[in-house]
């Protein structure tokens, strides 16, 4: 069954109708005023953490311990793993994962009393093997 309109247009082919212009101007929000102090308690504690990262670097770089770090990883030590790290005394706490292709150190410094909660990570990741 067909149905005609009998109308000048139908109904799908209407020009739409848009509300006047007054509803299209944009709006201008107000944003309260910037504190920087968070942010510069974030870059403080960061500062902290790549020094960190720097003295585990440094470590690991150094001879016989980067041998001894990885043959623990080899063979699933993860206790030896963490006692090699604690070793370093790093100020910060170290979540360490290891593959058989490379190891993450995660630095946290949620322990600082003057920075804010969870503000900072900093991720050092690298490759041990192929």
């Amino acid at each position: 069954m067909m149905y005609y309109y009998h109308y000048p247009n139908p109904p799908h082919t209407q020009p739409p109708v848009y509300p006047s212009n007054h509803y299209y101007q944009p709006m201008h929000r107000q944003y309260p005023q910037v504190d920087p102090n968070v942010f510069k308690k974030s870059i403080k504690t960061y500062r902290l953490l790549m020094d960190q990262g720097s003295l585990l670097l440094d470590r690991l770089g150094d001879p016989g311990f980067d041998v001894k770090l990885m043959t623990a990883a080899q063979q699933g030590n993860n206790s030896e793993v963490d006692r090699l790290i604690k070793s370093i005394g790093l100020k910060v706490p170290v979540k360490t994962k290891y593959t058989p292709t490379g190891v993450t150190f995660e630095l946290k410094a949620h322990t600082d009393p003057h920075a804010p909660p969870n503000c900072c990570t900093l991720r050092v990741e690298l490759q041990w093997g192929s």
